[in-house]
């Protein structure tokens, strides 16, 4: 599919049209994302790039508490003054849910929140700052809570998948957040403390506790990092990752037919073969909390690696 024939390009001149046929005047609303999704049948994150474009032609503006509406005499203003802190982040929040992480600029923002870009900086000093505050809002709606078990392994099970959880919810946090230049997040923070948390006491040292919390870590991020790539795919083709490797399948078959990889082969062409981003997560969550069962023994028998 060419750019010109995207469907947003498409939806987004159907609109365009009716403005400049008199069909939509200055202040009328413009159909929600929700609209263009059930009328158009296209994916929300479609029906988003929609109405930006209308905005960075001009055409449209986001009013809070209103909507989209065709912009020009006519169409209410919006006031910097109603803008929060907490409405900025929100707001940015929903643009990375549905285009994510690289679609988050103070002017588009600004724009969804019908603002000038200025007028975000006396709140948030840059973009840096956003995201981290984006970072610190995802961590902090889902924070460890409830009665702690007993047991180190039924401590940790529940807050790692908790953060998986998190970030299966917003697919481009393994894209904001560093493990090796870490933002001082006080909500991140504390998923973290209640990992530390559940480790402490076993015998082992401060180094490899840290090292045990962060693996896991690494083992959430590094299943979570597929996610935005494949949940954008998703909405702008309509093809689930399943749906393209069915659809591949002759050319893989091919491939492997060729007698150049014979264990893929073998493994590949099994049936029951599950490779969603779960189940690969799941199999790494147990294989590591298996190994630091063996690690947490040895620290009790007073024994070293």
């Amino acid at each position: 599919m060419t750019r010109e024939e995207a469907p947003y390009l498409v939806i987004a001149a159907e609109l365009r049209r009716r403005i400049a046929a008199g069909e939509l005047a200055a202040g009328d609303r413009l159909p929600s994302t929700r609209q263009i999704v059930r009328q158009w049948g296209v994916a929300m994150a479609t029906a988003t790039k929609v109405l930006r474009r209308l905005q960075e032609e001009g055409l449209a503006q986001a009013l809070p508490g209103v909507g989209t509406v065709v912009a020009g005499r006519g169409a209410p203003a919006s006031r910097a003054q109603d803008l929060t802190r907490q409405r900025i982040v929100r707001a940015a929040m929903d643009v990375a849910d549905a285009e994510g992480l690289a679609a988050v600029s103070m002017r588009r923002v600004a724009a969804d929140l019908g603002a000038s870009a200025m007028s975000l900086y006396r709140h948030v000093a840059d973009k840096d700052e956003l995201v981290r505050l984006m970072a610190d809002a995802a961590f902090g709606a889902d924070p460890p809570s409830g009665p702690v078990p007993r047991g180190w392994r039924q401590q940790l099970e529940p807050a790692v998948r908790r953060l998986w959880r998190i970030h299966r919810r917003h697919p481009w946090l393994a894209h904001a957040v560093s493990l090796t230049r870490p933002e001082f997040a006080p909500h991140g923070m504390a998923h973290t403390d209640r990992l530390l948390r559940a480790v402490d006491g076993l015998g082992l040292d401060a180094d490899a506790m840290m090292q045990a919390v962060l693996s896991l870590v690494s083992l959430v991020r590094g299943a979570a990092v597929s996610l935005e790539a494949e949940e954008q795919a998703r909405t702008e083709t309509g093809v689930t990752g399943d749906e393209w490797i069915q659809a591949r399948g002759a050319e893989l078959d091919q491939v492997l037919a060729t007698g150049a990889f014979p264990t893929l082969a073998k493994v590949a062409s099994r049936p029951e073969l599950d490779l969603d981003v779960d189940s690969v997560f799941e199999f790494g969550l147990r294989r590591q909390l298996d190994g630091l069962a063996v690690l947490v023994a040895r620290a009790r028998d007073g024994r070293r690696d």
